[in-house]
């Protein structure tokens, strides 16, 4: 999961080596947090006009998921 953000995020960015992912342990309900760190130039790329681009970021990402048995929360930081 976290090669398929990094993927993406670098497709994206005007700064491909600053992007990095991080996982955080699953929670209560099993929710796998991943958090996509980009440059400061580039958090506008990124969220895309009214948040359109990272809704679509968090939907291949569910999508994926699910393909694994899994939830995930996607967190642009």
């Amino acid at each position: 999961m976290e090669e398929l953000l990094v993927t993406i995020a670098k497709g994206l960015v005007e700064a491909p080596d600053a992007v990095s992912v991080t996982a955080d342990e699953p929670g209560e309900d099993g929710a796998v947090v991943y958090h996509i760190h980009v440059a400061e130039d580039d958090m506008g790329r990124i969220i895309g006009k009214q948040g359109r681009i990272a809704k679509a970021i968090r939907t291949v990402a569910r999508a994926a998921a699910i393909r694994a048995n899994t939830k995930v929360v996607v967190e642009i930081d």
